[in-house]
């Protein structure tokens, strides 16, 4: 208990984990930095006093223009998608009780893969442009995630669903998505080829104001829905044989949790893109921080996914100017090794 602080008032009481608190205050600061300086570099540089009067409004009109128009709407679908991708993946490794579990890894992103190329083929005609509007395209992509997450459960479901069955379905699931998507990716049009292939490796290059509109009820609705079944999610990780005994509806509860990671992942998807490895390396460097209690580990682990999502579309931006590289490949460059590192110490 020496890590924790109890505040009590008449009948009010409740613990504060201090390690926790001070790792989401310093990682709160470094999103703020890490934002701001994403906000003024580019290909026009703004000073960082000027970044911080064109957010309020009080900038020149060019300033103004360049931060909140163009910058900002991807910086914000960027920190809240890794963020959403984070708690996803926090989520999927507590119900299966297995460190190197994420929504990748089980089929869910994999099925939102599948709609967004199936939007880009169904939808192009013979001189290779799109006939709907692009706009479209992340509700496809939430739909594929949604189905992926339901054919996961129902396929997994036999008296209940373990963890272990919901692994092998969901990795079978992840071989059948990858296999459709690339099948779809050669029987389509060029265009289609392209624009999939972005999308896939996770970018948000071209969002506006109306992706952040349409993005950010989803994920606030998702994270009031996971602060309810925060302390469920911890019984999950006790086993069935005690999480039963003590009277939890265990099956009931892994249910709506899958159903809230998938909603994390799927949205993060549909405006992001598939964004790999954040859902997997985020929550391993949380748990590293604060310990294995969600209360603790959740807030730690999104604030790190959005900062490194952040950081992974500033690199995009900057360091190959004026080619805009997809945030994906730099979550991959950083988490590929991080997967390889975990599955040696799980060996071990």
């Amino acid at each position: 208990m020496r890590n924790y602080r109890k505040f009590q008032r008449d009948s009010l009481s409740f613990l504060i984990h201090k390690k926790t608190v001070a790792a989401f205050l310093f990682l709160t600061a470094a999103a703020l930095f890490s934002i701001i300086v994403s906000l003024g570099t580019g290909e026009v540089y703004v000073r960082p006093l000027d970044t911080a009067l064109a957010i309020f409004g009080a900038g020149d009109e060019f300033n103004n223009m360049i931060i909140m128009e163009f910058r900002m709407p991807r910086i914000l679908i960027a920190f809240g998608a890794g963020c959403a991708l984070a708690l996803s993946g926090a989520i999927v490794q507590g119900v299966i009780r297995n460190p190197l579990a994420s929504p990748d890894m089980i089929g869910i992103t994999g099925g939102a893969g599948v709609a967004a190329v199936a939007f880009f083929t169904i939808f192009s005609n013979s001189s290779n442009a799109l006939t709907v509007s692009i706009m479209y395209l992340p509700f496809f992509a939430f739909a594929g995630a949604a189905a992926a997450a339901i054919l996961l459960y129902v396929l997994a479901y036999k008296k209940g669903v373990s963890p272990i069955r919901l692994v092998l379905v969901g990795i079978g699931l992840m071989a059948l998505f990858q296999a459709l998507t690339t099948l779809m990716i050669l029987m389509g049009p060029i265009y289609t080829a392209g624009q999939a292939t972005v999308w896939l490796t996770g970018s948000v290059n071209g969002t506006a104001w109306s992706d952040v509109y349409s993005f950010f009820p989803w994920l606030i609705l998702s994270l009031f829905a996971l602060v309810l079944f925060t302390r469920r999610l911890n019984m999950q990780e006790l086993g069935e044989e005690l999480s039963v005994s003590s009277g939890q509806p265990l099956h009931r509860d892994r249910f709506i949790l899958l159903l809230i990671s998938t909603a994390l992942a799927g949205s993060a998807a549909a405006f992001a893109g598939a964004i790999g490895f954040v859902g997997l390396v985020a929550p391993h460097i949380a748990r590293r921080i604060t310990g294995s209690s969600h209360e603790n580990l959740l807030p730690v682990a999104g604030m790190i996914g959005g900062i490194i999502t952040v950081l992974a579309d500033f690199a995009g931006r900057t360091l190959f100017s004026p080619l805009q590289v997809p945030a994906g490949v730099f979550t991959a460059a950083v988490g590929a090794p991080y997967f390889i590192y975990l599955l040696i110490k799980q060996h071990r």
